[in-house]
């Protein structure tokens, strides 16, 4: 820490502005100039930034060799793992966050996320916007869900404080969010404010378990969300409020890493605010980087006029930009693994994780041939977990074209007798009647031809329940309460890993270890 503060005090003003915001950045070239010209900390990859592996590595790679630092650049990506995957398709896909409060097993998950960050370390990254630190209230939480792993506040600590360590072994900053806890609001900080209307001793029981929990463990960084914490700050953003990044997150709690906004072009925190004055109201209220402020540029020159009028003391810009050099410095040296080499360390958290609610608990539960349906992209996923496994799948196809393409009735045309158009409907008629018949039939013969495989029915991310024989969720498992399935599994994600520990326990090839981390209303059992 020492050394860094001996760095950021010899930068120049517009310098040490430019060090403490991490931007995003459009197109998938490496935006070299933009980080030059800022002199950002860094930047946070989307999914519209990355097209594959070999891209976003070289990315990373050219602003790291093209952007002149003594430390690390922050290059940073939200990778939780199900819903939440930036680099889909350029890294090995894991479950939602909920299979390790599923599985119980924190060895496992530390291995899990070591295996994970590993991936992300050969792929250039230095942070991961992860393991979320909410505690989930139920299934009237639109925002965390499956990203929580637990609706328990002690789980989420456990599971937590382990995959921040894995990611932390594999050289990969982890910053844990989102504080003081976005798990338990009923709104969407993306399109709102949310209002958390608990007590103070109310969160300290629920919320801020998992966080005190990070504390007491030395994480080294924490993203605050945007909030209206009703208790400490009423109507002001938790991410611009000096009680609660201060009072409560720092002196109440003791934390003294790095605090890192949530994205500042939320709605959140931008509806009816300057995005100038929340950049300096921001790092005021104790946040160390400013991450995806509307405008970088417009952010940077305000921290620089802040300073200048003496709005905003440069010794706060020091000790924000100080915190993450020091801690960017810590994760030199780390090397990473190729792609692909978390495959195995995927599949066993999700062979831990499953959790079968409803319906026996060993031997086979499909017959050699199964009708798939439902989540396409789960389906996608199972297909050739389950062809592997020697199961032949039937998918329902669609009817050829010349039985769906309905003709329009005719209209009557200028000096066409009448007798002439009625003709000319008679016969549309016929023909009409003709297609719905042959498509009545096309699909009696489907019907019959899919009634000869055991229906597994996989309900998504935010989907109508899908009914069937087998009842599988893949993302929260609230769902699983509202079917009427005889047999019932969640899986918590739909990765391949996931559909492969499916498989095995469709087939009787393996238990369903797994426990729901969660209340959910309308099932047998939590597990088997």
């Amino acid at each position: 820490m020492d050394r860094a503060a001996t760095v950021v005090g010899r930068m120049r003003l517009q310098e040490l502005a430019g060090q403490v915001i991490v931007a995003k950045w459009q197109g998938t070239a490496a935006p070299v100039q933009m980080v030059r010209d800022l002199h950002l900390g860094g930047v946070i990859a989307f999914d519209a930034n990355v097209t594959s592996a070999a891209q976003v590595a070289s990315v990373n790679a050219r602003l790291t060799r093209q952007v002149r630092r003594r430390w690390p650049l922050f290059l940073g990506v939200d990778q939780e793992g199900g819903v939440v995957e930036r680099l889909r398709g350029a890294a090995t896909r894991f479950p939602a966050f909920m299979s390790a409060g599923a599985a119980g097993d924190a060895s496992l998950t530390r291995r899990a996320y070591a295996g994970s960050g590993s991936e992300l370390r050969g792929l250039g990254f230095t942070v991961d916007f992860a393991p979320d630190a909410d505690v989930t209230s139920g299934p009237g939480d639109p925002t965390i869900g499956s990203r929580s792993a637990s609706s328990r506040p002690a789980t989420v600590a456990e599971q937590v404080v382990a995959a921040a360590g894995g990611f932390s072994d594999a050289g990969v900053l982890p910053v844990i969010k989102h504080f003081p806890g976005h798990g338990s609001v009923p709104a969407d900080s993306h399109l709102t404010l949310p209002v958390q209307t608990k007590s103070l001793e109310a969160l300290e029981a629920s919320d801020l378990v998992p966080f005190r929990g990070a504390v007491q463990a030395g994480l080294p960084a924490v993203m605050v969300g945007h909030i209206d914490v009703r208790a400490v700050d009423p109507g002001v953003p938790s991410s611009l409020s000096r009680p609660v990044v201060t009072g409560l997150l720092r002196d109440e709690l003791g934390f003294a890493g790095l605090v890192v906004t949530d994205a500042l072009d939320m709605a959140g925190v931008t509806r009816g605010r300057d995005p100038r004055r929340t950049a300096v109201q921001a790092v005021r209220a104790g946040a160390d980087v400013l991450l995806m402020p509307p405008s970088p540029a417009v952010a940077r020159a305000a921290l620089v006029r802040a300073v200048r009028t003496g709005a905003l003391p440069r010794r706060r810009l020091e000790q924000a930009a100080a915190r993450q050099i020091a801690l960017l410095t810590h994760l030199a040296g780390a090397k990473g693994r190729p792609v692909g080499s978390a495959r195995s360390a995927s599949r066993e958290l999700s062979a831990a994780a499953i959790t079968v609610t409803d319906g026996p608990c060993a031997g086979r539960l499909v017959g050699d041939v199964v009708h798939a349906y439902g989540d396409v992209g789960a389906v996608g996923a199972f297909v050739p977990a389950a062809q592997a496994a020697g199961i032949t799948v039937l998918l329902r196809r669609s009817p050829p074209a010349d039985l769906t393409d309905a003709s329009p009735r005719p209209e009557r045309k200028k000096r066409e007798t009448k007798r002439a158009f009625n003709k000319r409907v008679t016969r549309w008629e016929r023909a009409e009647a003709r297609r719905t018949r042959r498509l009545d039939a096309w699909s009696a013969r489907e019907d019959a031809r899919l009634a000869a495989g055991t229906q597994v029915g996989f309900t998504g991310f935010h989907d109508a329940p899908v009914d069937a024989t087998v009842a599988v969720a893949t993302d929260s498992p609230w769902v699983l309460g509202r079917v009427g399935a005889p047999t019932r599994i969640a899986t918590y994600g739909d990765s391949p890993g996931a559909m492969h520990a499916l498989v095995d326990v469709l087939v009787g090839a393996a238990p369903a270890p797994g426990r729901l981390p969660v209340k959910v209303a309308g099932v047998a059992r939590e597990g088997c």
